[in-house]
């Protein structure tokens, strides 16, 4: 528990499940003030009970927001102001990923959903929470990336651009906010046990790629990520700012997931390559 943390208050997109409502509970239980958001009002309310009754010493609140929506964004951030008094931190982990396959065959539409959701969900929580933390005197915001936007993901369509589109952003932001002591970092998660996750067969070869490829042999937990971001939060991190790490058991230092089974069954190897008939 860092007790710097305590009393002072954040922000969590994509708190309704999985690395979101992790990271949420950590904060609250070392005495954040914290508002979550999502666009499901019952996985928010299910988060919001489940950390009140666990006793966490900070306040907890809700508000459904979806972070495409630059109103919706604007009006979270200033509703947690009003609530709380003001903004130290904010953890930007709404997101997903989308259509699956080889750059050929992506439609255009979806690509640019994710896009949106992933890279402008994250500019506008910088857009509409930087300020608030200047007037804090600092403050601490962390994009969540992904393994997927550092090493290749073959596959993964607009999933890896929007990803490595984030960590970019944090290092803008990082140099652009120094002076006003508010830093800017990004997580890279690796396979995380999360409800997303549980879509991949245990007994595939899809599941045996990520374990064989990652050196600590076995999957993270959302509490892994929630530990960092933690850290991040906290006066303890007060001199990184501009940088990415990785939360993934040492699988930066292997290969990416192989897709392929999933997807060369649907469509064909010369399909999946570009060779069109």
């Amino acid at each position: 528990m860092s007790s710097s943390l305590a009393g002072r208050s954040a922000i969590v997109t994509g708190g309704g499940t999985g690395i979101g409502a992790a990271c949420a509970t950590r904060l609250a239980q070392d005495g954040m003030n914290v508002t979550i958001c999502g666009r499901t009002e019952s996985k928010l309310t299910e988060v919001v009970d489940r950390i009140k009754a666990g006793g966490a010493s900070g306040q907890i609140r809700h508000q459904v927001t979806d972070v495409t929506v630059e109103s919706d964004v604007a009006a979270l951030v200033a509703n947690h102001v009003e609530a709380f008094g003001g903004l130290n931190g904010f953890v930007a982990n709404a997101g997903g990923g989308g259509g699956m396959g080889p750059y050929h065959l992506l439609d255009t539409d979806e690509f640019l959903r994710v896009l949106h959701l992933n890279v402008l969900g994250t500019m506008l929580s910088v857009k509409y929470s930087a300020a608030h933390m200047v007037a804090a005197g600092g403050g601490s915001f962390i994009g969540m990336s992904s393994l997927a936007g550092h090493i290749p993901h073959p596959m993964f369509g607009a999933y890896c651009v929007s990803k490595a589109g984030i960590e970019e952003m944090m290092r803008n932001a990082a140099n652009e906010y120094g002076e006003t002591k508010v830093r800017f970092n990004a997580i890279r998660p690796g396979f995380i046990s999360t409800e997303i996750m549980e879509g991949i067969p245990r007994e595939s070869a899809v599941y045996d790629s990520y374990i064989v490829n990652t050196p600590l042999n076995d999957v993270g937990e959302p509490e892994d990520v929630a530990n960092l971001a933690a850290f991040l939060l906290s006066d303890e991190a007060r001199w990184i700012t501009g940088t990415t790490i990785n939360v993934d058991g040492g699988h930066h230092l292997r290969s990416g997931p192989d897709f392929r089974s999933f997807i060369e069954p649907a469509i064909g190897h010369d399909a999946m390559v570009g060779r069109m008939s």
